[in-house]
């Protein structure tokens, strides 16, 4: 780290808790059973949660929405027109060779201005998973 950069903490498993805690709230408010799942910087599973009537698909679609959100740093609502055939995003490779999913629902999670983290949520409508991620990073302050 140079003498110019600032130390950053990371995305802790006592704040992927509470926006787990408050992404399920959201999404009990809004009638959706959904599956969450939230990354640290590097794409490690720091918390899931999937409610017992949401599909097993969900799982996998709020890990790839957070995934998602982590690796583009933007919140996948905002790169749904991008990876439309045509689209600047439509056949973008990854890194680490993982499918990306570009559905609404991702969030990336920023500190002191640096990305931490993400948040993904599946089983409502895009819409929906959206909101509650957003919602849910809102409590984060």
């Amino acid at each position: 780290m140079s003498t110019t950069e600032t130390a950053v903490a990371p995305l802790t498993t006592q704040d992927a808790e509470a926006l787990l805690q408050a992404a399920r709230a959201a999404a009990e408010a809004a009638g959706v059973t959904a599956a969450i799942s939230v990354l640290d910087a590097g794409g490690h599973l720091l918390a899931f949660r999937r409610d017992d009537r949401a599909v097993l698909i969900a799982g996998e679609t709020s890990t790839r929405k957070a995934f998602t959100a982590l690796q583009l740093d933007a919140p996948t609502a905002d790169l749904v027109d991008a990876v439309q055939p045509g689209g600047a995003f439509h056949t973008l490779p990854t890194a680490l060779d993982r499918p990306l999913l570009f559905l609404a629902g991702g969030v990336p999670v920023h500190r002191d201005g640096r990305l931490v983290g993400a948040i993904g949520v599946g089983g409502g409508a895009p819409e929906q998973d959206h909101g509650i991620a957003t919602t849910a990073l809102a409590t984060l302050g």
